[in-house]
């Protein structure tokens, strides 16, 4: 019989146990083994039975057992010592906070961070793979450093799929339904109690209105928005459904909520608990580009602010970082324009932003674009004035992706810079790690050691003793053993299998044998299947007589991707094998709670993706964290890191790095090629390392290269670094850009602003919470000063953009008596340059040099800024003139082009406009040799 309502009636807890509520609902608890040690000793048994769950462990445990621990005073100790030490977490100054008492500068007040999934807890579905993982380490990392940020995000009450396996090994997918309640996450309330909500405007007259539930990661808000609620019809109800779920419009409707929806549930938050209004904003990944259009709604519908769409697009820009975690173009999120602008048009128009406006952030505008599609990355990087990649690899693969959107420049100055990414260390390190660490640093050293990245704080690590090391990688590996067979023997029971037929698993895997671990999402070009391209070498291997081999793998296809499926087929039948099926297994619905056991237990992490598909690959920075060595392809984080000594590169088959089309012969040769070079290098380096013993026993050159990696590695992989130049490289010179085109107003000083009530019904632009409270300027009038930079600089853009065409490089001339030129000689330059109706104040000239290939391509460039003498010619030229000194030996060579200038710019290639000496006049590079 089915229930016609669903509640959950909550444990009371006695008066002296309250605190634990308040640890149980900050999920700082996920990565403090003290309180999480703490909820164990309540009930182990029933710790263990909710998942190492705080929330549902207090909703079952007995009430006996909680009367008890109400008169058990060294538990009532332990429990007052960590609530103190939680409120001195979220109160007390941290690393933010002295530097920002120590920059002249003012540090942002607020960052809103927007991301479509969040990896937090096990206990917190909502995240599919490494990008909610990033997105909840970057939270993790910004509140143990004391970085304001609030965190921005969709609640789906199916989160992401739950993963079995069927008998024959097909992956099944099921959807349980979460229950808020049931969860560490409140409900933002009105002070009347009403619960906060924030509607959106849909086309035919409809609203799409969504709850918002607050997660408290440490220090961080997590807003959650949650579409399940009354006030919906049943189609608007599923738009937070699940994770990437649905077609099209789905989508669509899902980051217009998390975009639009998202920045009304920051400025909501904001008036009702006095947090700062955010002064840089933050998309992680094109998901919640949209954010940028309602913060133009935002200033234009301010009449007090007098901005239009231009000028209000200039502010937005200024504080707006995008990063993009994408190495191809197919896995950016494109929709039909037509489909975007009925859902931007019509009674569903944002108040102040015209649908054709919409529509040209988003164009594919570049040769070879689709004029049909709306592309979320295109208008990512229109609306933010900086953006990055997340390793030094992916930044070059990204500036060469996204080259279209600046034609006329190499993509090396594509303004796409790069943060690799980091992991959190207290989430990802084993305890048996961190008390080692701590045995030789010190307590108070390694935790910090963990949270900003310092190298410094990691020296020391390298006096542990080998046998110190080892005997530890033996207890992780063990750990490891005892959970995969736990999980092995559950599967089996899914998959149908009797518990007779289950013997053999208790003799699964062997805690003195290799461990190779490979897990991840499963999508084609990360090769799940590549070590099977030759079974019998890789049975050889698993069997060696004196050197095995064994794996653990792990990993979930999107349930859309019926080839991911197909790849995870094959590898279950291989490892169902009874002659292998003890040295590698297939450990179904891969999660955080799976990952925090297997990174440690693993002697090598192996990663052999297409170079250079993998943005990042922070799976084996987990790893490498716990003192396990990587066995990867050289790209993205491992590109940048690999030393030769921290682990071992699997060689390319295409060094260019160049995609090959996976079903061309040629894709099918190099995954043969590089398969063949996998398998050498386990048997015959890293197999052959660590079986190789000294007279006690003990692999000293494999113990070296982990000391060597935790040493080396440990504070370059960590998300503490990895935030600590997002504030220093991007958030703080965003926050001064907005300043600047923004004037005086609350946010640089750190108050809080909202933006005003809109007028008109709610969906068409307001939000019911965050009608925002009244800034101090709020008389009616506009504010004397208030965005003068903002319309300056739009008025500039306009009449740069509107001049262009009739700039020329008109004439070079160059002091060059003969061909060859001796070093350190130089040349004196002279180029005629047509402004058109531009100033010379609004340009740069620029000398471009540097060494030419065989078809005269420049590199290596450096650049020299001409200076302009005297005013137009007759014709209307201006001359410029310059020095140009030959600094390098070999082929050389020279070029002139023109720019735009402007203080206000972050870069040169901005506008995307660059005028080049005209093929015609014979204006093409000089060339020295």
């Amino acid at each position: 019989m089915k229930a016609i309502r669903r509640f959950t009636v909550r444990t009371v807890l006695p008066e002296q146990l309250q605190p634990l509520h308040e640890l149980a609902l900050n999920l700082r608890w996920s990565w403090h083994p003290e309180t999480r040690d703490l909820f164990r000793s309540v009930d182990p048994e029933v710790w263990a039975a909710t998942g190492e769950d705080p929330v549902r462990l207090l909703g079952e445990v007995p009430a006996a057992r909680l009367a008890a621990l109400a008169t058990d005073r060294r538990f009532l100790r332990r429990l007052g010592d960590l609530a103190d030490d939680l409120r001195e977490y979220l109160t007390g100054p941290r690393w933010y906070q002295t530097r920002q008492q120590s920059d002249a500068a003012p540090l942002p007040a607020a960052i809103a961070y927007f991301s479509p999934e969040y990896g937090i807890a096990a206990a917190l579905p909502q995240y599919s793979g490494g990008l909610g993982i990033l997105a909840g380490d970057h939270l993790k990392a910004a509140s143990d450093l004391g970085v304001p940020v609030v965190g921005v995000g969709l609640f789906y009450r199916h989160g992401y799929f739950r993963q079995s396996l069927s008998r024959d090994g097909w992956q099944q997918e099921r959807y349980p339904l979460l229950d808020p309640d049931e969860l560490a996450v409140s409900l933002l309330r009105e002070a009347d109690g009403t619960p906060g909500r924030v509607d959106l405007a849909l086309p035919g007259g409809r609203t799409l209105a969504a709850h918002i539930w607050k997660a408290q990661v440490g220090r961080v808000p997590l807003l959650l928005l949650d579409s399940d609620i009354e006030a919906n019809s049943p189609a608007e109800r599923d738009v937070t459904d699940r994770l990437y779920g649905g077609g099209s419009e789905h989508r669509l409707l899902q980051e217009m909520l998390l975009g639009i929806g998202g920045v009304r549930a920051v400025r909501a938050y904001c008036r009702l608990t006095g947090h700062p209004a955010p002064d840089v904003f933050h998309t992680n990944e094109g998901h919640a580009g949209f954010l940028g259009v309602e913060r133009i709604r935002e200033l234009v519908a301010d009449g007090r602010n007098g901005l239009d769409f231009a000028a209000a697009l200039e502010t937005v820009r200024a504080g707006t970082l995008f990063t993009t975690h994408t190495p191809v173009p197919a896995g950016i999120d494109r929709f039909d324009r037509e489909l975007v602008a009925r859902h931007f048009g019509g009674d569903a128009a944002l108040p102040g932003v015209p649908v054709d406006q919409v529509l040209a952030l988003g164009a594919e505008s570049w040769h070879d674009g689709d004029p049909k599609l709306f592309n979320m990355a295109a208008m990512g990087l229109r609306l933010a004035q900086r953006a990055n990649g997340v390793s030094t690899l992916h930044g070059e693969v990204s500036r060469s992706m996204f080259n279209g959107l600046w034609p006329g420049f190499d993509a090396a100055e594509v303004p796409i810079t790069s943060v690799t990414n980091g992991v959190h260390a207290a989430t990802w390190i084993d305890p048996a790690v961190v008390r080692l660490g701590a045995a030789e640093l010190g307590a108070e050293r390694a935790e910090e050691a963990m949270t900003t990245g310092e190298t410094g704080r990691w020296t020391g690590l390298e006096r542990i003793g080998n046998t110190e090391v080892w005997e530890l990688r033996r207890a992780l590996r063990a750990q490891l053993v005892e959970e995969a067979r736990r999980r092995l023997h559950a599967s089996w029971r899914r998959r149908g299998a009797g518990g007779a037929e289950l013997g053999w698993v208790s003799s699964v895997l062997d805690p003195d044998v290799l461990t190779i671990g490979f897990a991840r999402r499963v999508p084609s070009y990360k090769r799940l299947t590549l070590m099977l391209r030759d079974p019998e070498r890789l049975r050889a291997l698993l069997l060696h007589p004196t050197r095995p081999v064994q794996v653990v793998v792990a990993g979930k296809a999107h349930p859309a991707d019926d080839g991911g499926k197909r790849l995870i087929q094959q590898m279950v039948a291989f490892a169902d094998d009874p002659a292998v099926r003890h040295r590698i297994v297939f450990l179904p619905d891969y999660d955080m709670a799976m990952a925090q056991r297997l990174y440690p237990g693993c002697d090598v992490w192996l990663n052999n993706p297409l170079r250079p598909l993998e943005a990042c690959g922070t799976s084996g920075m987990k790893a490498a964290l716990n003192g396990c060595l990587n066995l990867s392809v050289l790209d993205g984080w491992w590109d940048e890191w690999y030393d030769g000594r921290n682990g071992w590169a699997i060689p390319t088959a295409d060094e260019s790095g160049g995609v090959l089309d996976p079903d061309s012969g040629e894709a099918e040769r190099r995954d043969d090629i590089e398969a063949a070079a996998l398998y050498d290098l386990i048997e015959n380096q890293v197999a052959a390392r660590f079986y190789d013993r000294d007279a006690d026993g003990l692999p000293q050159q494999w113990i070296a290269m982990v000391r060597h990696t935790l040493v080396t590695l440990g504070p370059k992989v960590l998300a503490g670094r990895m935030v600590r130049e997002y504030v220093e490289r991007l958030y703080a010179p965003a926050a001064q850009a907005q300043r600047e085109l923004v004037g005086e107003h609350p946010e640089a000083s750190g108050r809080v602003a909202h933006p005003p009530r809109a007028e008109g019904r709610a969906g068409a632009g307001a939000t019911t919470v965050g009608a925002g409270s009244e800034r101090p300027e709020a008389n009616g009038r506009v504010a004397a000063g208030r965005f003068t930079g903002a319309r300056e600089l739009a008025v500039w853009k306009a009449k740069v953009r509107e001049a262009w065409p009739a700039v020329r490089v008109e004439h070079v001339e160059a002091d060059c008596p003969a061909e060859a030129q001796e070093l350190g000689s130089s040349l004196a330059l002279r180029v005629q340059v047509a402004l058109g109706a531009l100033e010379p104040g609004d340009v740069e000239v620029q000398v471009v040099s540097g060494r030419v290939d065989e078809r005269d391509r420049i590199s290596d460039a450096c650049l020299l800024a001409l200076k302009p003498v005297g005013g137009p010619d007759l014709d209307g030229r201006t001359r410029y003139e310059g020095s140009l000194e030959l600094c390098r030996t070999g082929p050389f060579g020279y070029t002139v082009r023109v720019l735009p200038a402007h203080p206000r710019l972050a870069s040169p290639a901005e506008l995307g406009l660059v005028a080049l000496p005209a093929e015609s006049a014979g204006m093409d590079a000089g060339l020295l040799r």
